[in-house]
């Protein structure tokens, strides 16, 4: 079974991306890299093991979305001026992880240039659930994300990547 990654460029974000390829190929790389083992790849599983990847090649765990803010928000992961989350959780999520973003972007506290939104697809979630009893009922997909991003235009000006892992 191959593994392979669809992508949806909002807001000139693949531009943006491609004059950082170092970040962008270390970012696939993991991204292939985790699922080496698809049996273990529950949603619980698979962040354990991109958090173990991402921090293995340097990437700053959980950073505050606004360093100086008390608040809770924060990402999974940013290097220099891009911000990465990974989103296996309910669809719900989406608004607020599209917040972050913005929040982060140039147009308020300037720390980001872009994000790299990281979810899964139909097809990879119903191939783990089927082959492997793995639950993603309920989980936010690629489909969803590039669907409904555009709905999204007025409020969300910062450009996000957005990678779905697919089979």
């Amino acid at each position: 079974m191959a593994i392979r990654l669809k992508k949806y460029s909002f807001r000139f974000a693949e531009e943006l991306f491609n004059s950082r390829l170092a970040e962008k190929s270390e970012i696939e790389q993991i991204l292939y890299t985790s699922c080496a083992d698809c049996s273990q790849l529950n949603r619980k599983t698979f962040n354990k093991i991109l958090n173990e990847l991402f921090l293995d090649k340097g990437w700053q765990g959980q950073p505050r979305v606004s360093p100086n803010m008390e608040a809770y928000s924060k990402f999974d992961f940013q290097k220099g001026r891009i911000a990465v989350e990974i989103q296996f959780g309910h669809a719900s999520y989406l608004g607020t992880d599209l917040l972050k973003f913005q929040m982060a972007s140039y147009s308020n506290l300037n720390l980001i240039d872009f994000g790299v939104y990281v979810v899964t697809t139909k097809a990879m979630q119903k191939f783990l659930t089927d082959r492997y009893g793995h639950n993603w009922h309920g989980s936010l997909h690629f489909e969803k994300v590039e669907k409904y991003l555009p709905y999204f235009k007025s409020a969300i000006q910062v450009p996000i990547y957005v990678i779905g892992i697919d089979v």
